[in-house]
């Protein structure tokens, strides 16, 4: 249940040190708390009045003990919560960082849940640790001293079925861990197949593939929650066991104390007050046991969150380079990038000059995805050189510099929880309205303009505003219409899951906002490549042909093979 790493976040020791002292606290009141109490109770017995000062004593122990637990819950309650918020932030400083290598690497459901669920769990596991781990290493010590001062035999019994208990705890919490670590990959798994079921609906039903998926989803459903019950078996023999030696032991305590009180070996006051102080010995192992199944989820998710966090990052290419201008040059030299499962893309070797509008077709897997995020500096070639404004022999396009002037449109981009205006100028804050309903005009978003009830103050995103496709494309294209700055446009199947209606009329307002800048439009749509100024052909991440449109339907034979397969002729 412990990592290690998890004492060595920010504040850990500080924490560590509070709790500690409110721990050593706690163990002295629940002392206290017994003693009057079994005073009050053995005065009572013996015929004498209730002894106001000494149930007042009790009654300050109690309280005190519940101001302790509240204050310790307080305190840790904004700890977890601050160290879970920084745990997020450093996790999407990874993730903006490795941007599509990482989710690639890991999966796009694997790392909204690690991001959303992962995170609330490890927060929890935070609270309960570092609560739960110090009450028991502390509270036990001090009742057992205090039971020893009362009746050594009684201690003797208590030390005794302290290590069985943790004995067992270790065996089930091994079994327990084993197959909640494994479920734990599992889940992982179900949430991506169940994200990429999402993204992929469309063509599913398209297909007629739809129910036969969807009877799959079910199935991988029904097999996870199959493995979630066995876990759950193994918790609750472990609660058992717990529960049925802790009981034990105190009931053998009663019986031994029992009989001296008949034999008159001991009296009643320091008996009744071991009786009483025998449970709280074992309440802390108890609450430890029982959150330990609980607090499972969150050691996985801290593992894995810390694993991605301290993940080697490929190193960042520090070069100055200046606004891309018309006569710059990028040249990538025998350049390939290998996934873990194979080669993605092949050693290709081209040359882009100054301002044009470059395409790259190819049917889906070409490989034209993997070229972009190569190009935008996303993923490190795992071979070739790369040059770049007269710098030569470059790892990679990872470059700061390079990366600022990019303008990147991918299949679906982002509309956030906020109003039109301040989505339209997400990357411009600083524009006016003017230039905001300049934009709008620009890209054919005045008929949504005129729908919405408070026009640019209305919130869109997230369900509050229902946007069609096409119009989330526009959105996009107005932010980019607004960035006059960034000379480097990146287009990844801008419009693949739009209308042919609906993308000529983009299409149309798109190409104004690509002069004077460099362009890279990856698509399998071939209209578009009438009017790009040099065309790469890509096919199972090898780069078969490049060259104008004109020289490619001349001379290049599989260019004109995917121009049949795409029109339908055979």
């Amino acid at each position: 249940m412990i990592d290690r790493e998890l004492f060595q976040l920010a504040g850990a020791k500080s924490i560590s040190q509070k709790l500690a002292g409110l721990d050593v606290l706690q163990a002295f009141l629940i002392v206290g708390q017994a003693l009057a109490l079994s005073a009050v109770i053995t005065q009572l017995w013996q015929g004498h009045s209730l002894n106001w000062p000494l149930l007042a004593g009790f009654a300050a122990c109690f309280t005190g003990r519940q101001l302790l637990t509240w204050l310790s819950d307080r305190w840790l309650d904004h700890y977890a919560g601050q160290t879970a918020q920084t745990l997020r932030r450093r996790l999407l400083a990874k993730l903006f960082q490795q941007g599509p290598a990482l989710v690639q690497a890991q999966g796009t459901g694997s790392m909204i849940t690690m991001t959303l669920d992962g995170i609330a769990e490890v927060r929890q596991y935070i609270k309960l640790l570092f609560s739960k781990t110090l009450a028991m290493m502390i509270v036990p010590v001090v009742v057992l001293i205090a039971a020893g001062c009362l009746d050594l035999r009684s201690a003797a019994i208590l030390l005794l079925m302290y290590p069985l208990i943790v004995m067992f705890m270790i065996i089930l919490g091994k079994a327990a861990q084993a197959k909640a670590e494994k479920q734990f990959g599992n889940f992982q798994k179900l949430s991506n197949n169940f994200i990429d079921s999402l993204r992929g609906i469309a063509t599913l039903k398209y297909l007629g593939l739809s129910k036969r998926y969807s009877r799959s989803i079910f199935n991988s459903s029904e097999h996870f929650r199959e493995r979630t019950m066995r876990v759950l078996k193994i918790a609750m023999l472990s609660t058992f066991a717990l529960d049925f030696f802790t009981t034990l032991s105190i009931a053998v305590i009663a019986v031994y104390l029992g009989f001296d009180l008949i034999k008159g070996k001991i009296d009643l006051y320091p008996a009744l007050a071991v009786l009483i102080l025998a449970p709280e010995y074992f309440l802390p192992i108890r609450n430890f046991a029982s959150d330990f199944h609980a607090t499972l989820n969150g050691k996985n998710s801290f593992k894995r969150i810390h694993q991605l966090i301290n993940q080697p990052t490929p190193p960042t290419v520090d070069l100055a380079l200046h606004e891309w201008g018309a006569g710059d040059e990028l040249k990538l030299d025998r350049v390939q990038f290998k996934y873990q499962n194979g080669a993605a893309i092949a050693p290709l070797t081209l040359t882009i000059r100054g301002y044009q509008k470059v395409g790259i077709i190819g049917m889906s897997g070409a490989g034209k995805t993997t070229l972009i995020n190569l190009l935008s500096g996303f993923l490190t070639p795992t071979a070739g050189q790369i040059a770049i404004q007269g710098h030569p022999d470059l790892a990679s396009l990872d470059i700061p510099d390079w990366r600022r002037q990019l303008l990147y449109i991918p299949q679906n981009p982002y509309v956030f929880t906020a109003t039109l205006r301040e989505n339209i100028a997400f990357y411009t804050p600083d524009v006016s309205d003017k230039q905001v309903l300049e934009a709008i005009k620009v890209v054919g978003l005045e008929d949504l303009l005129a729908d919405l009830p408070e026009g640019l103050d209305t919130v869109i995103g997230s369900g509050r505003r229902v946007l069609s496709g096409g119009q989330v494309q526009r959105i996009a294209l107005a932010r980019a219409f607004l960035d006059k700055q960034r000379r480097v446009m990146i287009f990844d199947e801008p419009t693949a899951h739009l209308d042919i209606e609906t993308e000529l009329d983009l299409k149309a307002r798109m190409l104004p906002l690509m002069d004077q800048r460099l362009v890279f439009f990856a698509t399998h749509r071939l209209h578009w490549m009438k009017e790009m100024d040099y065309i790469l052909v890509m096919n199972h991440g090898k780069l078969v042909g490049q060259g104008t449109f004109a020289d490619l339907q001349q001379d290049n034979e599989y260019f004109q093979q995917l121009m049949k397969e795409m029109r339908g002729e055979d």
